[in-house]
């Protein structure tokens, strides 16, 4: 009966019109969304799952890999210095390549390029630990991306997706995070989908998991075709949802229910 309440509640929004984006004085963290339970287990480190993995990160980060042997701080040395403020700027225009990348393709780049060895699974124990590390060192921060005129194009069809309705009940993202936000699906709070924390601890999953991963879960939820990790379509949306959240202070590792 929650399952077909809940497609119910989907379907009428279905009907709504799509509003403007939220304003910028407007725009709220997940994390305002929560109870204090789920707050108080973000807070503290020492009870944040998600340091788990970020632990795993920073050994992953000293050992040397590949046919070349080298470990990431080989090149990149103490991570807490030179890792600030890099996640904060992704996903970012790689000229190289003429096409945006997204921190775990970075580091997949790195990989591959520099230390020879082959890249990491999405949502694979290491590549998530590696990502939220780098993240980590960047908690705080405002998020900056937006600013690049040659990632402009490619956050213009990330926005174009986010309004796009698809799927057997005909939604699109902003039906529910522009234009019902903090409203109730199914008792829970319906969020702005603001991308501050990931990869993020979800109560949910019982795990860690990337923001690909919950973009091709809300995809599914509609009864659409998820894209495949890594596809251009899903780094399209990650570069609009950051440049959206502009401004917004990264929360890695994060905690939601």
């Amino acid at each position: 009966m929650k399952f077909v309440g809940c497609i119910a509640i989907l379907a009428a929004l279905a009907g709504t019109a799509l509003a403007t984006e939220i304003p910028q004085a407007d725009r709220r963290s997940g994390y305002s969304f929560m109870g204090p339970d789920s707050r108080a287990m973000q807070d503290d480190d020492t009870s944040n799952p998600g340091m788990l993995w970020v632990l795993d990160g920073e050994t992953l980060w000293k050992r040397k890999a590949g046919t070349a042997g080298k470990a990431c701080g080989d090149c990149h040395s103490d991570a807490r210095v030179s890792m600030k403020g890099v996640a904060a700027r992704y996903p970012t225009f790689d000229k190289a390549l003429g096409k945006p990348v997204d921190l775990e393709g970075r580091i997949n780049l790195c990989r591959s390029n520099h230390q020879q060895a082959p890249p990491l699974a999405y949502e694979s124990r290491e590549l998530l630990a590696l990502t939220a590390y780098v993240a980590q060192q960047s908690r705080g921060m405002p998020i900056e991306v937006g600013n690049d005129p040659d990632l402009a194009p490619f956050v213009a069809k990330g926005h174009e997706l986010f309004t796009r309705r698809q799927g057997q009940l005909n939604l699109a993202c902003a039906n529910c995070h522009d234009d019902n936000w903090d409203r109730k699906l199914a008792g829970a709070p319906i969020t702005q989908g603001q991308p501050t924390g990931y990869p993020l601890y979800r109560l949910e999953w019982q795990s860690l998991g990337s923001l690909q991963r919950r973009l091709r879960a809300c995809i599914t939820g509609i009864r659409a075709q998820a894209y495949e990790y890594g596809s251009p379509e899903l780094v399209e949306l990650e570069a609009y949802l950051m440049s959206r959240a502009r401004g917004m202070k990264l929360e890695t590792p994060a905690v939601r229910p």
